[in-house]
């Protein structure tokens, strides 16, 4: 019995220091309190503490105060270090939109994008935080041309481009193999028309040649069409001089003499 006492006795100090030294956003009795202790976290890599720190922030302090846009800005990348993306992206989101000539709004928007942009992980995946991305790259391009992250911006948005049109591109393809070829003719067509500049723009428009050539399809005009435009973009391309092969001019008959 005095065993079992002891035990419970030692659990029960070992659980009120516990709870003593647990982190309790409530204890604080300032804002400026809570925002060092929250800094403290972050810095020691406590994150889901500094998340409730810097959280409990954004909602108390008044509009203007300086230390808003700084909790959004720490509670957006303490969630990026939580694994929580989703979430870091909307309280980057909110710092820029609240307050968008503070010097933190385009690195704001930046990171907002970016962690949007690692939810959309294969391009053959739903593309929903792609879009997400997408458009916070372009609302950083728009919005501060001469920001540091342009030419990481720029890199992105190509990037993206190429994810958009190769899961376009994939699924003309499966259209493709169940010879749904007016279904496959549409998302090759819309590649080339909204992805110019990836490299599968040249693919769908070979891909519309052999559809266009098809016995069942017979859209020679078409497949003509598109041969010259791809003479004339990729003139050396192997693929392309493969393809559209020209057509052998008839020889000139020798002429005789009389």
């Amino acid at each position: 019995m005095r065993s079992r006492l002891r035990f419970l006795l030692v659990f029960a100090l070992l659980f009120g220091a516990a709870c003593f030294q647990s982190f309790n956003v409530r204890r604080f009795s300032s804002s400026g309190a809570l925002y060092r202790a929250g800094m403290e976290r972050y810095e020691k890599e406590k994150w889901s503490d500094a998340i409730n720190a810097f959280e409990k922030l954004t909602f108390d302090l008044p509009a203007r105060d300086t230390l808003l846009p700084l909790a959004h800005w720490y509670l957006g990348h303490a969630r990026r270090h939580n694994q929580e993306r989703v979430l870091a992206a909307q309280s980057f989101v909110r710092l820029a939109d609240q307050f968008p000539t503070d010097t933190l709004a385009d690195d704001a928007i930046y990171w907002s994008a970016r962690s949007y942009r690692e939810m959309w992980r294969r391009p053959t995946l739903d593309p929903q935080y792609g879009i997400l991305a997408q458009a916070q790259f372009q609302t950083l391009e728009a919005l501060f041309p001469d920001s540091k992250f342009a030419d990481s911006t720029v890199h992105a948005l190509r990037e993206l481009d190429d994810w958009f049109a190769e899961k376009d591109f994939t699924t003309a393809q499966h259209y493709i193999r169940r010879r749904a070829y007016d279904s496959a003719i549409i998302y090759l067509r819309d590649i080339v028309a909204e992805h110019p500049n990836s490299d599968f723009a040249r693919r769908s428009m070979l891909e519309l040649v052999k559809i266009y050539r098809l016995p069942v399809m017979n859209y020679q005009v078409d497949a003509d069409e598109v041969c010259e435009a791809l003479r004339a973009g990729f003139p050396t391309d192997a693929g392309v001089l493969l393809v559209c092969k020209m057509p052998t001019a008839p020889s000139t008959p020798t002429p005789t003499g009389r």
